[in-house]
């Protein structure tokens, strides 16, 4: 049942002495019955409103009718967990006080390192690996032997074995940290500490007897009811900014906020695709020189995928790079390829070879559909969303390969290295800037007692004026020769001077570059390209290094748009209100960021300007010689050509 603001809300009861032929109001999904419609109306207005939250998954600012939805799905995510992790995931859960994000890593790297009776996973039968289920876990002092039976198709156990743990193995992790949040929320009645509902606890023979260090705590009491006294205090109590985003109240003293600017959404792909064309991009740009793979632009790669030609250059060669690394790991694609004794060059001709082989591997049923039309050479005629779905099973795939894996620990340790180096480097400059001002204060210490210690040297008062007045009518016609020499040596040294400023300008500079360098180099090893923040609706900000727009995604991951220019950056921050929590967070990123991003977009910018003279060159032509299509700009995709192929 959703929650109406994070409050429990109870539904209304049909009227009392209702006829069964009289007239009534019904509100269609939540089958509440009014006889007045004034009134149903006011509870229909209420329904549509941002206030109601999911209460398995925590999402807010919902209708009513989606926070059901949201219950619905999460409940169906739920239903994803195999029965036997159900019974070791509920006692983790029981009684733990960790917060949520801590508890579910911990129960997630469980259930990857320990196996459970009745997990199916892979186990090496002879020189191969087959699918297999743990029927017993047999312990033998230190060791642990498991009792496997091996499974066909239709998961019917055809034979036994026992096999050792190094014999065994997951392919991917039997849970997502998603499920696992939604299975905590969806089977606990508190928080702190967690506290499973008591008829599931019983049902899975779980103690409900709290440990003996919550009871002396008091975790377990019961929360003191507000008095009114109380509800009055926290009313007059004064806010303290900043505070959710949907809190905050317009009021006297509120910054003034621009119009955020609309969005631009002409995709090519289809809308609820987006975000798998971005994550696929961002992979083959992040891991190009592994992949042996020239980076290609975003826009290239979208007009690619949405081409219907079958052996287009450029997604040959992307799925050519992750056929060669798959069959470099020597895992189960490798072996699906010798068994069918493919040749070892991969080329324009056979590609669609290997994409079968991966198509028709046994835990990708739902691509077997396509084998046809894929073997006939009408890769091209297959829907945008299917070729997309497509490369992402072949992104997870290469993501557990030992290749990829090497690269990433080699890359966090680079990283890491840098990191230090950088802090060793500010430590050191700090060191020296503090050295460098107390030096300076000493000088000048010094140079106050040798000042102090010429003026009282010589003969006193009177008779000290009457030799200098003396010596200066002597000198008579000297004094210019004087005046002009001590005129060339002030000089001098005002040149001097100006040096050595100059000479640390330069060697701020040259530092500053170095620093610059320094965290260039940091950036190029980054892997994880994070969300800059969420606004107040929870739409988050993306910006990817190699591509010059800010994009957009929406709360359901749906709905996606972008900004191409400097402009809409600028509106964008001064819409953001830092009275919000989300919003102020976001509007540092941006800052941080500003010089960057600002940049790319001015660039790209330019580019599509600069495509477009050559657009408008290549249309005069064609009126003139007949260009061929391929010459235009636009299709540049077309001319994409692997350098870095590996031969």
């Amino acid at each position: 049942m959703p929650l109406y603001k994070r409050k429990t809300f109870t539904l209304l009861g049909p009227p009392q002495n209702l006829d069964t032929h009289e007239l009534v109001f019904q509100v269609r999904f939540t089958k509440e019955i009014f006889r007045d419609y004034q009134e149903y109306l006011k509870r229909l207005n209420l329904y549509r409103q941002r206030v109601w939250t999911c209460k398995v998954t925590g999402k807010s600012n919902l209708t009513y009718e989606e926070a059901l939805v949201s219950e619905r799905r999460a409940a169906e995510k739920v239903q994803q967990l195999p029965k036997e992790l159900t019974s070791p995931v509920l006692r983790m859960i029981q009684y733990s006080t960790l917060n949520l994000n801590e508890l579910v890593n911990k129960i997630y790297v469980k259930l990857q390192e320990d196996l459970f009776e009745g997990s199916e996973l892979q186990g090496r039968k002879g020189e191969s690996f087959s699918a297999c289920r743990i029927l017993k876990i047999l312990h033998n002092g230190d060791t642990t032997n498991y009792k496997v039976g091996w499974i066909d198709r239709d998961k019917k156990v055809t034979e036994t074995s026992v096999v050792k743990a190094e014999d065994l193995i997951r392919k991917r992790p039997p849970l997502s940290r998603y499920v696992l949040k939604v299975f905590i929320r969806e089977s606990t009645s508190q928080n702190a500490p967690w506290v499973l509902h008591e008829k599931l606890a019983k049902k899975h023979d779980i103690s409900t007897e709290p440990p003996e260090e919550l009871k002396d705590a008091g975790n377990l009491s019961k929360k003191r009811k507000r008095t009114r006294k109380d509800e009055e205090r926290v009313k007059e109590r004064p806010i303290r900014y900043p505070i959710d985003d949907l809190l905050v109240q317009p009021s006297a003293d509120d910054p003034i906020l621009f119009k955020r600017p609309p969005l631009s959404t002409d995709f090519r792909v289809p809308m609820d695709c987006v975000g798998d064309l971005l994550m696929i991009w961002d992979f083959c740009s992040s891991f190009s020189r592994l992949l042996h793979l020239l980076p290609f632009s975003l826009t290239d790669f979208e007009s690619a995928v949405c081409h219907k030609e079958s052996n287009l250059v450029l997604i040959t060669e992307v799925h050519s790079a992750f056929f060669n690394l798959l069959i470099k790991d020597e895992g189960e694609y490798f072996r699906a390829t010798q068994n069918k004794r493919r040749k070892l060059k991969i080329t324009l001709v056979n590609w669609a070879e290997y994409l079968c082989d991966f198509l028709e591997m046994e835990d990708r049923v739902e691509f077997s559909k396509y084998v046809a039309t894929v073997k006939r050479g009408y890769y091209g005629l297959l829907d945008t969303n299917t070729k997309l779905q497509i490369l992402r099973e072949l992104v997870e795939e290469a993501l557990t390969t030992s290749a990829i894996k090497d690269e990433l620990d080699g890359r966090i340790d680079q990283q890491q290295a840098l990191v230090a180096m950088n802090r060793d480097a500010r430590k050191k400059k700090e060191e020296q800037i503090l050295g460098k001002e107390e030096s300076e204060k000493k000088e000048s210490e010094q140079a106050c007692i040798s000042d102090t210690g010429k003026e009282n040297l010589g003969k006193p008062g009177i008779e000290r004026m009457y030799v200098r007045r003396k010596k200066l009518r002597m000198d008579g016609g000297d004094c210019a020769v004087k005046e002009k020499h001590m005129n060339l040596s002030g000089n001098k040294d005002n040149v001097k001077g100006q040096c050595k400023e100059k000479d640390k300008e330069k060697e701020f500079e040259k530092k500053k570059q170095e620093g610059q360098n320094l965290e260039r180099e940091i950036e190029k090893l980054s892997i994880r390209t994070s969300s800059l923040g969420k606004d107040r609706n929870y739409n988050r900000y993306w910006f990817f290094r190699h591509e010059g727009r800010l994009f957009v995604e929406g709360l359901d991951s749906k709905q996606w748009g972008y900004y191409t220019t400097k402009e809409e950056l600028d509106a964008l921050m001064s819409s953001l209100n830092p009275k919000g929590v989300r919003e102020r967070a976001l509007k540092r990123q941006l800052e941080k960021f500003f010089h960057k991003i600002s940049m790319a977009l001015e660039k790209r910018s330019k580019d599509i300007a600069h495509k477009i003279l050559l657009e408008e060159a290549v249309l005069r032509r064609s009126i003139r010689v007949r260009a061929q299509p391929r010459d235009n700009p636009s299709m540049a995709f077309l001319r994409y050509v692997n350098k870095w192929k590996e031969i």
